[in-house]
């Protein structure tokens, strides 16, 4: 495909609203399929909307992972419509990852029919955890090498050979009801349980070790002159290493009642395992650094806050380099934009990498 044609497929990406869960996602799929499929790709369209394609190659096939949801609600593309201005393409989920798929294309094209085995997976629902690709994915890994994400570039450029693990959870608080004003000592208040406890759990955070825990929603109570009977905190942690998410387990296994009479109910889980920098990821890495000199680019190698599929396909021993998708900024916010002169290069970066008979 040549650069005109990749930003107009782009472009008609973008205008495809996909948040998740929506049949914006299903359509992104459609169409992801159809470019496969003229590329000579095998592809299935899986329940839940994750497709699978297997295009054919020497040996042990490398798994291309990629999704086809965003975060942006349906109608913010009235509000912020795709546009190209001064080397940037604008509009919602260009970088996160509608660019990243029109790269993962390109790639696949160029590597030609010399190439590796290739397996795409595309998640329908990555930004929601992938919790209904879980299976799919785990057969998607059978027989690959290794897998490849191309969700976007880490700072500078970088790629990445680790992503923290995510947890998700809810300290839900029971106390008593009771007028504020006539009777405040029958009250057991909720509402000063769950202050000490976001005191506690904010307490987790090791920004030496890379732990951090958020709480970032609070909720108790019905009115002002009423004792409140319960409240809730809901919070995000992340852990850079399987001992440091069991460590965290302790703790939460730990949480106390301050005011006496309160009670403590804890459910969420672990969204996403640590994915820990591995002998196999370093190979990766160093193949990559490799074919970048050659194309003009230092890559270096970096970690991720944030969670990806890359997490899910690392937990089950496949080696994993993330990050291989477009340069640009501003994920899940209103000025996300990518690159476009970093999409032809990124793209033959991929590329060569799919040649590789070593990986």
């Amino acid at each position: 495909m040549s650069d005109a044609e990749l930003l107009e497929l782009l472009r008609e990406l973008v205008e495809i609203e996909s948040p998740t869960y929506s049949p914006g996602v299903r359509a992104v799929a459609e169409r992801m399929g159809r470019e496969l499929e003229r590329l000579g790709a095998d592809v299935r369209l899986l329940e839940g909307d994750h497709l699978v394609a297997d295009l054919p190659g020497r040996g042990e096939p490398l798994l291309v992972l990629g999704h086809c949801d965003t975060v942006w609600p349906n109608g913010t593309l009235s509000e912020l419509p795709f546009r190209v201005e001064d080397g940037k393409a604008y509009g919602p989920g260009v970088y996160d990852m509608k660019a990243c798929l029109v790269l993962a294309l390109a790639a696949v094209e160029q590597a030609g029919p010399d190439r590796r085995g290739v397996r795409v997976f595309l998640t329908a629902d990555e930004e929601r955890g992938s919790v209904t690709a879980r299976e799919a994915m785990h057969e998607a890994t059978a027989g690959v090498a290794a897998a490849l994400v191309v969700e976007p570039t880490g700072p500078r450029g970088g790629l990445k050979t680790a992503r923290k693990g995510v947890g998700r959870f809810v300290l839900s608080i029971g106390g008593r009801p009771a007028h504020s004003g006539t009777n405040p000592a029958d009250g057991i208040s909720a509402i000063e349980e769950v202050a000490h406890q976001v005191l506690a759990l904010h307490g987790l955070t090791d920004h030496e070790r890379g732990v951090t825990v958020n709480v970032g929603v609070v909720a108790g109570g019905t009115t002002e002159n009423v004792v409140a009977a319960a409240a809730e905190a809901r919070f995000d942690i992340r852990v850079p290493s399987e001992a440091d998410r069991d460590a965290v387990d302790g703790a939460l296994a730990g949480l106390r009642s301050h005011v006496e009479g309160t009670s403590l109910e804890l459910s969420g889980a672990w969204t996403r395992p640590p994915l820990e920098r591995s002998a196999g990821s370093d190979k990766l890495f160093a193949k990559a650094r490799e074919y970048g000199l050659g194309l003009g680019l230092d890559l270096v190698e970096g970690s991720s806050g944030g969670g990806s599929d890359g997490n899910l396909v690392g937990a089950l021993g496949v080696p994993v380099l993330d990050g291989l998708g477009v340069e640009g900024g501003g994920a899940h916010a209103r000025h996300e934009h990518v690159l476009l002169a970093s999409l032809p290069v990124r793209a033959q970066l991929l590329a060569r990498m799919l040649q590789d008979p070593g990986l």
